[in-house]
């Protein structure tokens, strides 16, 4: 996907938890390490099929945080402060003959964020959010120059972010619609998805269900890398299961896959993370 980060958690019932239409508090934060991973042999092509691909992974170590300015002004930050992209080596047993694989280490693509809370202490909450994709990651990497941590492109993203809770029942729904203009030639997108949360006491599940579509009004190329190419679009659900280790620290899992595709890896998307609330 994109980029890999999804880090929309659960608010209406701790507090200090952020995402969906609740900003952060004044001078409270959220703060979250990741380690995503992907890797497949196989790709959606641009007509939606499956096809086979030699083998990419990518490694992503990332930092995701959230800091309150105000009590309806929340900045937000995702950095993948190193990326490391491979190319498994192929060998042709009839022949003998073989190329080798290739690797890329770098830092990738980055987003920087302001939210502001448009309707709170409701009981349906809505925010909206300006996004701000550096590029910052290599477009055009490794001895092959086709391995990548960034798409090279500066996108600027508006989001509109409603969530509802259910208090004092433990959980809570939350929806978004986003729009997201992309340069260099890359189409443009729309995006929205939905999720909902549950809290258990320490133990807090979250289903979430993403979807990207390509406006097609772009013509830079479609590169079959699988994650940073043009026109990607995909449908998918994702499953995060957050446990609370004291009051301030947590870890987190998920996983998430594409029901359909196009342009994109056809793999999960595997992450740990831990995190802090301040």
């Amino acid at each position: 996907m994109k980029k890999v980060l999804v880090v929309l958690l659960l608010f209406g019932f701790i507090p200090s938890f952020g995402g969906g239409g609740w900003p952060q508090p004044r001078r409270s934060g959220y703060f979250k390490f990741s380690q995503n991973y992907i890797g497949s042999p196989s790709y959606f092509a641009p007509d939606g099929t499956i096809v086979d691909i030699t083998t990419i992974q990518l490694f992503t170590s990332s930092i995701y945080g959230e800091y309150g300015f105000t009590d309806r002004l929340t900045g937000i930050i995702y950095l993948p402060f190193f990326v490391r992209s491979t190319l498994n080596k192929i060998q042709y047993n009839q022949s003998g003959t073989s190329v080798p694989g290739d690797a890329l280490n770098s830092i990738g693509d980055t987003d920087i964020s302001l939210k502001y809370g448009l309707i709170v202490n409701k009981p349906i909450v809505v925010s909206g959010t300006l996004l701000f994709g550096i590029p910052l990651g290599n477009n055009a990497g490794g001895a092959s120059g086709i391995l990548q941590t960034g798409d090279g492109e500066f996108n600027q993203m508006v989001k509109i972010d409603a969530s509802y809770s259910f208090s004092p029942k433990p959980f809570y729904v939350s929806a978004y619609a986003a729009f997201n203009n992309r340069t260099r030639g890359f189409s443009d997108e729309v995006r929205f998805g939905a999720e909902v949360g549950l809290t258990l006491k320490r133990f807090i599940p979250i289903l979430k269900f993403n979807v990207v579509e390509s406006l097609y009004n772009g013509n830079a190329s479609e590169t079959q890398n699988g994650i940073f190419s043009n026109n990607t679009e995909y449908v998918s659900p994702t499953v995060e299961l957050n446990y609370q280790l004291t009051d301030k620290w947590g870890v987190s899992g998920s996983g998430g896959f594409a029901l359909s595709g196009k342009n994109i890896l056809a793999s999960p998307n595997w992450s740990l993370g831990l995190y802090l609330k301040l």
